[in-house]
C-alpha cells in the first residue's frame, strides 16, 4: 500500500492504539494535520492555546491511563514550546511520544525560516529522539519510539519529521506493536536473599515508595510486604497513592514536604528500604545526615539511580512487580 508520510504517521499512531492527540498546528506540520482531520473519527486531536499545554495534556493523560501520551507541534518554536514538558515527562518516568515537523531537508542547517535542532536541544531530557529525512523509514521510527518509551524505565521520546517527508509516497505495510520484553529479576538469588535477611533482622525499618511502585503497577506487592512484616511507608510525591494513606501503617510523605513523623522515623531507622524512588535532594537534602543509623535498601529498574546520590548496602535490580 502506498501512502504520504502524514498518512503512515497516522496508521501507525493508529497501529500503537492511539486515540488521543494534543497539539497545535503550524506549518511544517499540516499535512499531519489534514490527516488526522481525515482521521478524526478514530484519533480525537484535542487544541491546546500552547504548545508547551499539549506537552503538558499529554503528559498527564499518560499518568492517568497508563498508555503512552501523545503531542505534536510544529518547527522551531512550536518545538521549543514541548520542552518543558518533554522534561517533565522525562524527570518523572512518564511514558510520552513528541511529534515535531520539522524544516524540508533540503533546508537543514541553513538557519531556514522556524528551524531549530529540537533533536539536539532535548536530547538530555529524553530517552531517545529522531530525525526523519527519508520517507521509507518513517514508519520504523515511529514503531521503535513507542516501544521505547514504554520499555524499562518508561519516558518521553521525540520524533522530528522533515516537511518534504510527510508530503512524500513510500509503501506502508501494517504490523502489529512489538509486545516488551520479560526483564528477568537482574539480581541474583543470594543477593536477593541476603535483602529479605536484611529485613528479618531488622528492629526498625522504613519503607519509601516512590512513582516507580506505581508504575511498575505493584502496589498489591508493596501493601503485602508493609503489612505481612509491619513496616511502616512513607512515599515521595510521584509515590503517593501506592499505599493507601489512611492505613495505620502509612506516616505520610518524606523529606523537605514531609510529615514530621516520617523524618523522625526515618532519622531512628535501622533500615531504609526505597521501592522505586530515586533519592532526590528533596527527599534526603543533607546526604552525611540522612538515616545516620540505617543500612540502605534500593530496589530500582534503572541500574543508574542505584547508588547515585546516596551509598547503598543493599542493591536489586529489576522490575518492581517480580520481587
Amino acid at each position: 500500500m502506498r501512502l504520504t508520510g502524514s498518512q503512515i504517521l497516522i496508521e501507525c499512531l493508529k497501529e500503537q492504539g492511539v486515540d488521543t492527540i494534543f497539539g497545535f498546528p503550524g506549518g511544517a506540520v499540516l499535512n499531519i494535520y489534514d490527516e488526522l482531520y481525515r482521521a478524526q473519527n478514530e484519533i480525537r486531536h484535542i487544541l491546546t492555546s500552547h504548545e508547551q499545554g499539549a506537552a503538558h495534556a499529554a503528559d498527564g493523560y499518560a499518568r492517568a491511563t497508563g498508555k503512552v501520551g501523545v503531542c505534536i507541534a510544529t518547527s522551531g518554536p512550536g518545538a521549543t514550546n514541548l520542552v518543558t514538558g518533554i522534561a517533565t515527562a522525562y524527570m518523572d518516568s512518564v511514558p510520552m511520544v513528541a511529534i515535531t515537523g520539522q524544516v524540508a531537508t533540503s533546508l537543514l542547517g541553513k538557519d531556514s525560516f522556524q528551524e531549530v535542532d529540537i533533536t539536539g536541544i532535548t536530547m538530555p531530557i529524553t530517552k531517545h529522539n529522531f530525525i526523519v529525512k527519508d520517507v521509507d523509514k518513517l514508519a520504523d521510527v515511529v514503531r521503535r519510539a513507542f516501544f521505547i518509551a514504554k520499555e524499562g524505565r518508561p519516558g518521553p521520546v521525540l520524533i522530528d519529521i522533515c516537511k518534504d517527508v510527510t508530503a512524500a509516497y513510500a509503501e506502508y505495510e501494517p504490523k502489529s506493536p512489538k509486545k516488551l520484553p520479560s526483564v528477568p529479576v537482574a539480581a541474583e538469588e543470594k543477593d536477593i536473599d541476603r535483602a529479605a535477611e536484611a529485613i528479618n533482622k531488622a528492629e526498625r525499618p522504613v519503607i519509601l515508595a516512590g512513582g516507580g511502585v506505581s508504575i511498575a503497577g505493584a502496589s498489591k506487592e508493596l501493601f503485602e510486604l508493609a503489612t505481612n512484616a509491619q513496616i511502616p511507608v512513607t512515599t515521595t510525591l510521584m509515590g503517593m497513592g501506592a499505599f493507601p494513606g489512611n492505613h495505620e501503617l502509612f506516616m505520610g510523605m518524606i523529606g523537605m514536604h514531609g510529615t514530621r513523623t516520617t523524618n523522625m522515623a526515618v532519622s531512628e531507622s535501622d533500615l531504609f528500604i526505597a521501592i522505586g524512588a530515586r533519592f532526590s535532594d528533596r527527599v534526603i537534602s543533607d546526604v552525611r545526615r540522612f538515616a545516620p543509623n540505617a543500612n540502605i535498601m534500593h530496589i530500582d529498574i534503572d541500574p543508574a539511580e542505584i547508588g547515585k546520590n546516596i551509598n547503598v548496602q543493599y542493591a536489586l535490580e529489576g522490575i518492581l512487580k517480580r520481587y
